[in-house]
Order: structure tokens, then sequence, then C-alpha cells
């Protein structure tokens, strides 16, 4: 009974997002209203038109019927437009809100929430899942009430003009009724799996169109449209069933309209014989019957867009209902002095039988330089993310300036420190607006310039159309490598934090870039705690410690020159860097 009653849960935990358009979609119902009884006036007018007109002849009537016909559906128009009106602009304003509070929420998500949903099921859930959700919050209600009302107001008409002609077709309510909750389930059932599918079709074509070059290089474009062309054709048989199951509840409610009407002749029939009914009466009632019929059509029709929305409102709750990253501090934390001391530290990913890191003690101090050394999956990357809080750990202690990190409130401690990765990220904006970014943006030109300078960019930026206010296109596009490496050096230089993270900053660039980069890190690291992860060995040959990490652990640390002569896994890796080189 629970299952059965989730999707109510949902539909009413839903309407929160309505409350705030109240006003808007009260004028909306009495558009709705207004309509429902425009449609009864103009039933409930045949039996005056048909016996005034055909039976007594009545002159006086003739001109004034037809006029308030055309009157009855001015009326109805006006309020139809109110509806559709009203009822759209809190409808797309609910998307609106949807899509906002979920990127709101996935920004406060915790790392890992990145590492368990791609990219495309993100972008589904905040473009056609949070349209869907507002079809369900708005279009489907719309459709409810209009069509309910409707019914109401042509049941009213018919009890009005024989009763016992009404109560006899309303024995078919039951059986409308279990054709009605029947296809409302079936779509639950398969609404969901449409949704999921639709996010995996999305992730399929971002992963072949990101990756194109290396899809044509490697001849794998039959390979990605084979593995697209089978989940379409998964998408298209779910679709499928959904326009089956529309298409013979449609064809039931129609054939069920079809004995009603039948029944609605035989017992009209009787009531007339008995002097009950006049020819107007049955003209009114015929044509109430013929308004009911499609009403129930769309009924049963909206249960397919009102269960989508309820699948789709479930799939944003799922991200709604997650918990954001801890941040319980309380410690005042203006400037950091950056002293960072790694106790006994462990790491774990969930649902991993081996730590990502074990027992990890280290200190690094202002002015320092920390190299972060080891092969590929041996814990480099995970040990600088626990530094942001991007990842928690599992135990022991990690300290800023003698203090534990979960004490400290997450923005104070993110604004203490300066990242610059191997894979920059940059923004489609101008240079200036990708240097002072986030909370940069308020900077000084003069500022900014210093350093786009002490990065070694302005080289380039001088050279490009409008200097600063040039835009760089989608993820820095316009520009090399060793360009966005350096915008993303003088966004580093423009913050000015007192610890500075870089992630194998150089690994990917050319020699000539790799100089240029390499330089302007040498004008970013002075007087800061640095802590470098290093692909090319020769570049941390001045680091104050380096940290060699194997199977997350550190196996030995020490500088340069003391590893080296130790011949240990530092050693080895050197010299199998030296061989490459030669």
């Amino acid at each position: 009974m629970s299952d059965e009653m989730s999707p109510w849960k949902t539909y009413r935990r839903l309407l929160q997002f309505v409350s705030p358009y109240r006003g808007v979609l009260l004028l909306a119902l009495l558009g709705m209203l207004i309509e429902a009884a425009s449609a009864g006036a103009f039933t409930w007018l045949m039996k005056p038109v048909v016996d005034e007109t055909f039976i007594s002849r009545n002159s006086q009537l003739s001109l004034l019927l037809p006029l308030a016909i055309v009157g009855i559906f001015v009326v109805r128009g006006i309020a139809g437009y109110v509806t559709d009106t009203f009822m759209a602009r809190a409808g797309r304003s609910i998307a609106r809100d949807l899509r906002v509070t979920v990127l709101g929420k996935y920004l406060r998500l915790p790392g890992l929430r990145f590492d368990t949903e791609p990219v495309g099921s993100m972008l589904t859930r905040l473009g056609s899942d949070s349209d869907q959700v507002a079809q369900a919050a708005i279009d489907a209600a719309k459709v409810m009430l209009q069509q309910s009302l409707q019914v109401v107001a042509m049941l009213s008409v018919m009890l009005y003009y024989s009763w016992r002609v009404t109560a006899a077709i309303l024995l078919l309510g039951p059986l409308l009724a279990w054709t009605m909750d029947t296809v409302g389930r079936r779509y639950r059932k398969i609404g969901h799996r449409i949704q999921e599918s639709g996010a995996q079709l999305l992730q399929s074509a971002d992963q072949a169109l990101s990756n194109h070059q290396e899809v044509k290089v490697y001849g794998a474009q039959a390979v990605e449209l084979e593995r697209y062309g089978g989940q379409a054709n998964h998408h298209l048989k779910l679709s499928l069933k959904v326009e089956s199951t529309r298409s013979i509840s449609s064809a039931v409610v129609q054939l069920m309209g079809a004995v009603g009407l039948a029944l609605l002749l035989f017992f009209a029939g009787r009531e007339a014989a008995k002097g009950r009914l006049s020819a107007g009466d049955f003209v009114s009632l015929m044509t109430s019957m013929l308004a009911v019929i499609p009403a129930l059509k769309q009924l049963t029709n909206v249960q397919g867009m009102l269960q989508r929305g309820v699948a789709s409102a479930e799939r944003l709750f799922d991200v709604l209902d997650t918990p954001d990253e801890v941040d319980t501090g309380t410690r005042p934390l203006t400037r950091a002095q950056g002293v960072i001391e790694f106790r006994d530290v462990t790491a774990r990913y969930p649902g991993q039988a081996q730590p990502a890191l074990s027992d990890i003690s280290f200190a690094a101090r202002p002015g320092t330089v920390t190299a972060i050394v080891g092969r590929s999956g041996s814990g480099k990357s995970t040990l600088i993310k626990l530094i942001p809080r991007f990842y928690d750990i599992e135990a022991g202690q990690i300290l800023l300036d003698g203090h534990p990190l979960q004490e400290y409130r997450l923005a104070d401690l993110r604004r203490q420190i300066a990242l610059v990765g191997q894979q920059v990220m940059l923004f489609d904006g101008t240079v200036a607006a990708n240097v002072a970014y986030g909370e940069l943006q308020g900077a000084a030109p003069e500022a900014l310039e210093q350093a786009v300078r002490g990065a070694n960019a302005m080289e380039f930026v001088e050279r490009l159309p409008q200097r600063l206010e040039t835009s760089i296109g989608s993820k820095g596009g316009r520009l090399s490598g060793g360009q966005r490496q350096r915008l993303a050096i003088a966004r580093a230089m423009l913050k000015d934090a007192p610890i500075l993270i870089l992630d194998e900053a150089t690994a990917a660039l050319d020699t000539e870039s790799e100089r240029l980069v390499q330089d302007a890190l040498n004008h970013l690291m002075p007087n800061r705690t640095t802590l470098v992860i290093a692909h090319r060995l020769s570049t941390i040959e001045h680091a104050d410690q380096v940290l060699v990490l194997d199977q997350g652990r550190i196996v030995e640390r020490g500088t340069h020159a003391e590893l080296l002569a130790h011949g240990g896994l530092y050693a080895h890796l050197h010299r199998m860097q030296f061989r490459e080189a030669e």
C-alpha cells in the first residue's frame, strides 16, 4: 500500500513549489470555473433552442438565443485565455525554480556525488526532468481540473433535465475509474524506465561527441553509433509501450462513451414515452453527453503526463534529499598562516575494500614546497583533494594552523586555497572574467593586470583583439593548453591565497609552454605553503620535501638528492623518466 501511495506523496511534495504562485493559480481557477459554467450554459440552452425555435416557433426568441450563444462563447474564450496564460506562467516559473534549486543543490553536494553520477544524467535532471515536473504540477493539473469541471457542469445539466436518465448512465462510473487506475499504474511502471533511458541516451551522445577526435582516430564511429542505436531502440520500445497504453485506454473510454450514448437513447426514449422528457430536454442531454466523452478521454490521457512528471519529480527529489557537504565549523578564519599537518590520515571511497590512503602523516609549512610523487593510482590526487575537503577522511586528522579542518566553515577554508590543475576549467566569457572569477569579481583592474603579467600571460593577451575583454569560447577553446594554464595561474595569483595546490600543472605541455608556465609558478610560489603533484620529476628538484606514495602509503620521504642517494622507488621512477627523456 505504501508503494501505491508514494506517487501521491511525491505529488503533494511537488505542490510546495506551487505555493509561491497561488495568486496566479487562483485567477486561472476562476477562468476554469467560468469556462465550465459557459459550457454548461451552452448545453442548457439547447432545450429552449429546440423547444422554442422548432416546436413552439417563438419568433421573439429566434434572435435572442443565437446572440446568447455568441455571448457565451465570447465569455468562454476570455476565460480560456486567462486560464492558459496564468497556468503557463505558473508552470514555466516552477520549471525555472526547480532548475535553479537543483543546480544549487548539486553545487553543495560532496565530491563523491560527481564520481557516481555522470554529468549527462545531471543535465537530464536539470533539463527534461524539470520540464516534465512542471507539466505534472501545472499542465496535468490544468487538464484534470478543466475536464473535471467540464464533466461536473455537463452532469449538472443532465441531472437538471432528467435525473433518472443521468443515474442510469452513471452506472458506467466504476468501470471508468478502474480503467483510469489501471492506466495510471502502467504509466508509473514505465515512467521511471523512460527517464533513465533518456539520461543514458544523452550521456552516450555526450561521450561520443565530446571525444569525437578519439572516436575518429580509432575508427570507433560504428561502435559508438551501434551503442547509441541500441539505447535509442530501447527508448523507442518504452515510448511505444506508453503510446499503446494511451491508445488502448482512449479506445476503452470511447467505447464506454458509446455505451453511455446507447443507454441515453434507450432510457430517454422510455422517459419521452411517459411524457417526462421533451425534445429539447433530450437534445440538452445528448449535447451534454457528447461533451462528457472527450473530457473523459483527456482525463485518461493526462495520466501519462502526470506519471512522467511524478517519475521526474522522484529523480529530482533524490538529488534534493541527498545530504549537503558537512559544514558544521564555527572557528573564525580570515587569513591562515598556512601550516598544514596530516596525522595518521586514512581515506576510503564508498564500497572500496582497500583504503585510498592509509596512515598518512606529514607537515607542510609556509614558504616551503612539498612535492607528492608516485605511480599512477598511488593516491596523489586523493591526498590533495582532502585539503579543501572535497572528500572527508575516515580516520586521523588534518590540521590547518593547529586546528582540524572540520572546525572551519567550508567557505572560509576554501578561501585559503588556490588550485591549479592539469585540466584547467575556464568558462565561456572574457579573459578578465575568467581570471577575476567568483569571489575575485571585484578585483581592481590594476591587480588583475598585474596577475596576468606575473603569470606570463600578457604576452599572448596583448595580441588578442580586445585584450582582457576578449571572449575565449566555451572551456577556453580558443586558447592553447599553455595559454589556458597561464590564465589559471593568473587566477591563483589574483586570489593570493596562503596555500597553493598544483596538480600536475605542467604534465600536458610542450617544452616551451612548460618553461613559461614553470617561470609563472616560480613567481606564484614564494611565501606560500605549496603542495605539488609532480609528473615530471625534473620540475621538483628544489622541493623542500618529497613524499613518495605507493598503494596509498608514504613509502619514502626526503629531498630530491636524498631520495636519489637512497636508491628506492623514487630513484627508480627518476631513472625511468631519464631513460624516456634520453
